[in-house]
């Protein structure tokens, strides 16, 4: 929902109704991940449910809706193919009407995103409850309600669990809220802040770096010592351009299992202190620019410094995947590239090299409903 937010927020102020379709689960080759919304007011779209597949079907159901529902598509249905899902995976799809009157936190769930707040909205989709009803979910607050006290208590404690981890996707439980049970499912769509992208080094390679990661949504932070260089002129997508010796901005910062670290320097008396706090911080991913020379000798270094094999076996260097880049766009991509392998588990390989699923979520969905 957080791609369509913008838009349908025009629309649910102004006191209209309109359609709202969501992702809530996926099994095998889905075309999209859990919580991709297509929204439908009259003739005017936005979103995309299926990347093509089924968005002809999803739309007359969105624009007819008058109670939530729930629809699947997939190869078992002999109406898969008619609507176009040919990718050979299943996707369930829940449809709801909104309006300020049946969807009262909208407003708060998008001002809790223009403040980098995490929040979630856990709904009913399947089971003895309510369907459609929701809950809001903030690590110190809750708005609206499940059904039953028990219930809620058991879906705001996974909730901020799924919230602090960035997780998607459904929960069961039994029909008064126990945990052992699976006779309701509860969607929960969390929307935590945008994982951090920390760029050190105020070079060329850095703004299309910036770009690439503005693109996969991190907030980016563009860091260099050399004032003349730091300017948010220099790196208009980033979101922050920092003035800072690498290693001093790096340690008074929170780091988390999300951040991405990209050391561009490939200059000794930067990187070697920036890298020794970065590869004993919690990032994701750390990557380091420079030739093999420069790396081995960064590696020498590092170990002069007291960093241990362990450690250093995080180093991503030379940085990115070997796509033969020569600009710093083409630099970009391969860092990018070597993001979204790291994220999903992918091999690298051509696809048409390789045989099985295809989309990366597949691996870490929930069971088809």
């Amino acid at each position: 929902m957080r791609e369509v937010l913008p838009e349908i927020m025009r629309w649910w102020r102004s006191g209209q109704r309109f359609g709202l379709a969501t992702v809530v689960s996926t099994f095998s080759s889905a075309p999209r991940p859990p919580g991709a919304s297509m929204a439908v007011r009259g003739d005017e779209v936005v979103g995309s449910v299926s990347g093509g597949c089924v968005e002809g079907a999803v739309f007359e159901l969105a624009a007819e809706a008058e109670v939530p529902v729930l629809r699947r598509y997939g190869v078992s249905d002999d109406d898969a193919f008619a609507v176009g899902l040919t990718c050979g995976g299943i996707i369930d799809i829940l449809v709801e009407p909104v309006s300020i009157e049946t969807f009262p936190e909208l407003g708060d769930i998008y001002s809790s995103l223009r403040a980098h707040e995490p929040v979630a909205v856990a709904t009913i989709v399947a089971g003895p409850g309510r369907m459609g009803a929701r809950r809001v979910i903030w690590p110190d607050r809750t708005a609206g309600t499940l059904g039953l006290d028990r219930l809620d208590q058991a879906v705001d404690d996974d909730a901020r669990g799924m919230l602090a981890q960035g997780l998607t996707g459904i929960r069961r439980y039994g029909g008064h809220g126990e945990r052992r049970l699976d006779d309701l499912s509860v969607f929960v769509h969390s929307f935590a802040p945008a994982p951090r992208m920390l760029v050190f080094g105020a070079i060329d390679f850095a703004a299309a770096v910036a770009r690439v990661g503005k693109f996969l949504g991190y907030h980016v932070t563009v860091c260099d010592a050399r004032p003349v260089f730091a300017t948010p002129k220099r790196f208009p997508e980033a979101d922050e351009v920092v003035v800072k010796w690498p290693h001093d901005y790096l340690a008074t910062q929170k780091v988390d299992e999300r951040t991405v670290i990209a050391v561009l320097t490939h200059d000794p008396k930067f990187d070697v202190p920036l890298l020794e706090l970065a590869l004993r911080t919690d990032a994701r991913y750390v990557g380091a620019m420079g030739s093999r020379r420069t790396h081995e000798d960064r590696l020498e270094r590092l170990r002069e410094a007291g960093l241990t094999d362990d450690e250093l076996g995080r180093l991503r260097s030379p940085i990115g995947l070997d796509l033969g880049a020569r600009t710093p766009e083409e630099t970009a991509v391969s860092i990018a590239a070597e993001l979204i392998q790291l994220r999903w588990g992918g091999s690298g390989r051509p696809l048409s090299e390789t045989r099985g699923r295809i989309h990366g979520w597949a691996e870490m969905r929930d069971e088809a409903i």
